[in-house]
C-alpha cells in the first residue's frame, strides 16, 4: 500500500514541527509537506512550502501538486489577545479556506487541532467534559468563540461532504520545553493566583503526545472527535504546591473590579471577563481518546506539568 501523502499547515510552528517529525518517523507516510507562512530552513525529507491560509487560493495548488490525501490543519494564532480581526482571519477564515481546498482537491482526510476552549468557560460545565457535551464557546473570548465557529463549520462539512473524513482534536493545555503563553505566565510570579471558592482544575498534555496522536490521526487512526489530554487534572492549589509558591486567594468580585479598573487605566490588557477564564476551566475527559481512538498519552497531566518544570529551571521554588 502506498504511504500517506500528508500536508501540515503551520508546519514550522511549535506543534507543527513536532507533528512533522512524528509523521516522518512513520513507515506508512511517504510524503510530508510543511505549509507555513513563515520560512524555515529545509528539514531532511520534508517539502517546505510557503502558504498563507488566509489566502483562499494558496492551498489548492499545493494539494494538487503533491497529490495530498491527508491534511493536518494546525495554522492558528497560538497566543490570542492581540488584533481580533487578524485572529479571525487566521483561525476562522483560514480554516474555511483549508476546508474548501480539501473538498475541491479530493483530499481523503482532514485532521484539525481544536481546543477544550471550544466547550467554553461556563459555570454549568460538567466536572469532566466529554465529546458529546455541547460546544458553546464564549463570545467574550475571541479564541474560544473562534474555536466554536470552526467546529460548527466542520459539523456542516461532515453533513455536506461525508467523503472528507475528519479527525477533530479538542486539546487541553499543551506543555513542552519551549512553551510560553498566557497560562504559563500565571506561574512566573512569586504567588499563584486563586479565585476564592474555585479550584480551577487544569488538564495538561505533553507536546510529544499530541504529535503522536496527530500522526496516528493522519494515518491509521479512526475518524471522529476526541478530547486530547493526559489522565487526571491538577487544581490551582496542587500547582502551587508543585511550584513551591504560596497562593494569593482573591474573591471573584474583587478580582473583576480590579481588572475593570486596571484595563480602564491601561495597566493590564484583560478585563473582568478574565475571571470566567480563570474560574471555570474546561476539564477534558480522555476516555474516548484511549478507548475509541486507541491512543493513551505517555504522560498524565501531573507528569506533563512536572516535565515542564524540569525543562524550566528556576520556575519552582526549592
Amino acid at each position: 500500500m502506498t504511504g500517506r501523502r500528508v500536508l501540515v499547515t503551520g508546519g514550522s510552528g511549535f506543534l507543527g514541527s513536532h507533528v512533522v517529525t512524528a509523521l516522518q518517523e512513520r513507515d506508512d507516510v511517504s510524503v510530508v509537506v510543511s505549509a507555513d507562512i513563515a520560512g524555515r530552513t529545509a528539514r531532511h525529507g520534508v517539502i517546505e512550502a510557503v502558504c498563507d491560509v488566509t489566502d483562499p487560493h494558496a492551498l489548492g495548488p499545493l494539494l494538487r501538486e503533491h497529490r495530498i490525501d491527508v491534511v493536518v490543519h494546525l495554522a492558528a494564532i497560538v497566543n490570542p489577545g492581540g488584533d481580533v480581526a487578524v485572529e479571525y482571519r487566521v483561525d476562522v477564515d483560514g480554516s474555511r479556506n483549508v476546508l474548501e481546498a480539501c473538498v475541491c482537491a479530493g483530499v481523503r482526510r482532514l485532521v484539525v487541532s481544536s481546543s477544550g476552549a471550544a466547550y467554553g468557560y461556563h459555570a454549568d460545565n460538567p466536572p469532566w467534559l466529554r465529546e458529546s457535551d455541547p460546544v458553546r464557546g464564549n463570545d467574550e473570548f475571541s479564541y474560544s468563540r473562534h474555536k466554536r465557529l470552526v467546529e460548527e463549520m466542520l459539523a456542516d462539512a461532515r453533513r455536506d461532504h461525508p467523503e472528507l473524513e475528519q479527525v477533530v482534536f479538542r486539546i487541553g493545555t499543551i506543555l513542552g520545553p519551549t512553551v510560553r503563553n498566557q497560562i504559563t505566565a500565571m506561574w512566573d510570579g512569586k504567588r499563584i493566583l486563586r479565585i476564592a471558592g474555585a479550584d480551577s482544575p487544569f488538564v495538561f498534555v505533553w507536546v510529544d503526545d499530541v504529535a503522536a496522536a496527530m500522526a496516528r490521526a493522519a494515518t491509521d487512526g479512526p475518524a471522529g472527535i476526541y478530547n486530547v489530554a493526559g489522565d487526571g487534572a491538577l487544581t490551582v492549589p496542587e500547582l502551587a504546591r508543585r511550584l513551591g509558591k504560596p497562593l494569593l486567594t482573591i474573591p471573584a468580585p474583587a478580582l473583576a473590579a480590579g481588572l475593570r479598573i486596571g484595563r480602564a487605566l491601561k495597566l493590564v490588557p484583560w478585563g473582568p471577563e478574565q475571571v470566567r477564564f480563570l474560574r471555570y476551566r474546561p476539564v477534558l475527559a480522555n476516555d474516548a481518546l484511549k478507548q475509541d481512538f486507541g491512543y493513551t498519552p505517555s504522560k498524565t497531566s501531573a507528569e506533563a506539568f512536572d516535565a515542564y518544570l524540569a525543562t524550566h529551571p528556576g520556575l519552582a521554588n526549592e
